[in-house]
């Protein structure tokens, strides 16, 4: 399994923009998808996840300025910034529990899986 993110880079503040996630491989199901971000010399801390059904939890640091969303049938994670500042500059990180296609027949069973990260700066 892989994941794949894209659609960072450098931005100016308050230019919207969004990162893509998708996830490729031996996949039965996906049941929460979120996205991470890691500041310089910080700590991952959890942006927003969505699980299946839709349910969504946030860092309330982004409420009313990001979204996430997901496409089941792309296997993909999106997040809409909509107005970045410079406080966002991180490398974001996607992740989803999946379960596996060669294991389906063991039940449920999810294994977390990471994609590579992508770096949004902001610029003021």
């Amino acid at each position: 399994v892989q994941l794949q993110a894209s659609g960072g880079g450098l931005v100016q503040a308050g230019v919207s923009l969004r990162l893509s996630c998708v996830a490729s491989g031996d996949i039965f199901l996906i049941n929460s998808m979120g996205w991470y971000r890691q500041g310089s010399g910080k700590e991952r801390e959890l942006v927003a996840s969505i699980g299946r059904p839709l349910h969504s939890n946030w860092d309330e640091k982004v409420v009313g300025r990001f979204t996430i969303s997901r496409d089941n049938e792309k296997n993909a994670v999106y997040l809409q910034i909509y107005s970045p500042e410079p406080e966002d500059t991180a490398v974001y990180y996607c992740n989803a529990d999946i379960w596996e296609k060669s294991k389906w027949s063991s039940g449920p069973r999810y294994t977390t899986y990471w994609g590579q990260g992508t770096q949004v700066t902001v610029s003021s």
